[in-house]
């Protein structure tokens, strides 16, 4: 058996928490990373149709969550050294065109927009916090990380169902074409 060098024990030893992280960290910080970018991208958009309206300040409080969401997950991209997706640059536009499509909607569909996201977000952080759970060596600050941010997408919904998204124009075809189109994302930014 070898046994490893001075300089490799050393390396070992500072990255031992890394190597011995849960399995599954690297995928959910690199899916939420993602999704967090989605949703500041989305945010901005919306904020560009709708920021001089009466909704404006509603969106730029739940935009200004999302960029602390954001920035967290970068940091923990970088703490954990996780490869981020490869598809940023296309989250990018896609989060963008997003908001500000429905946006121009109206701001209507475009609370569905947050409705729709949302759901899927909350849903996505309670898998990610039960699969955290089952870990004995939990990681603490992952874990409540996910769960302030879970809170805070699920304040998100509920702001969107109160400020009129079920009475966007084909509410229930718009935020199911938006889901299904968030859980293909969210599975596609696991991998790739």
């Amino acid at each position: 058996m070898v046994r490893p060098t001075g300089l490799l024990q050393q390396v070992t030893k500072a990255n031992l928490p890394y190597w011995k992280k849960n399995p599954h960290l690297d995928k959910m910080i690199r899916v939420d990373h993602a999704g967090e970018l989605g949703a500041d991208r989305i945010y901005a958009g919306q904020m560009a149709v709708l920021g001089s309206t009466a909704e404006g300040p509603l969106i730029k409080h739940m935009w200004e969550q999302e960029k602390r969401h954001r920035e967290k997950f970068e940091q923990l991209i970088n703490d954990y050294r996780v490869r981020p997706t490869a598809l940023t640059p296309i989250w990018n536009i896609a989060g963008f065109v997003l908001g500000a499509g429905t946006a121009l909607l109206g701001k209507e569909a475009a609370m569905a927009c947050t409705v729709a996201v949302e759901t899927v977000i909350v849903d996505h952080y309670n898998d990610q916090l039960r699969t955290l759970m089952e870990d004995p060596n939990i990681d603490k600050d992952i874990l409540d990380t996910i769960t302030k941010f879970r809170d805070e997408e699920q304040e998100h919904h509920d702001t969107g169902i109160d400020h009129g998204a079920e009475q966007a124009p084909f509410y229930k075809a718009l935020t199911e074409v938006i889901k299904t189109g968030c859980k293909v994302a969210i599975e596609i930014s696991k991998r790739v």
